[in-house]
């Protein structure tokens, strides 16, 4: 019975001791780093959404401000890390089509953006990545793809930052 007691506390005890062992940092990014720019994304897609380019920027600032280690800042210059981007392909294709009609009944969006974090003093890059949101919406229904285009950017938004964090 004693035995059986000194090992609950030596378990016990060994368990305690590894709590704090594990950590969240991978060790990509370097903790002297401490801020981040993030200029308006450029648009390659050929789509005419330029307008969400700003949107996709500045949502992207916000979950990074609110959420991250990182301290925002305006100036490139002052930057330790710069987060470019570029939305490299929109688009808006018929996802479902209609049994009778052979018409579409729901649109999907498909939005790509490739995504570059530059460590500006030593010019090396961090990481170089594509990131896609999709989302169907009602055919013909212009509110609802403006949601979708939305939703598809809050996609993107959550993988970038997942990114960046990863190797906080």
């Amino acid at each position: 019975m004693l035995k059986r007691g000194h090992s609950a506390i030596m378990l016990f005890l060994f368990a305690l001791t590894l709590q704090g062992c594990y950590s969240f940092t991978g060790g990509a990014i370097s903790p002297n780093l401490k801020t981040i720019a993030v200029p308006v994304f450029g648009d390659r897609s050929g789509a005419g959404i330029a307008q969400f380019r700003g949107e996709l920027s500045r949502s992207l600032v916000d979950k990074l401000e609110s959420a991250s280690a990182f301290q925002v800042t305006p100036s490139m210059a002052g930057a330790d890390v710069l987060l470019d981007g570029v939305i490299t392909s929109f688009s808006d294709d018929p996802a479902q089509l209609s049994s009778r009609t052979e018409r579409a009944v729901t649109n999907r969006i498909t939005l790509l953006v490739e995504v570059t974090m530059t460590e500006r003093r030593g010019k090396k890059t961090l990481f170089a990545q594509s990131f896609v949101g999709f989302a169907d919406y009602p055919a013909g229904n212009y509110v609802a793809r403006e949601e979708a285009i939305r939703f598809c950017i809050g996609q993107i938004i959550d993988g970038i930052f997942d990114r960046v964090v990863s190797g906080w």
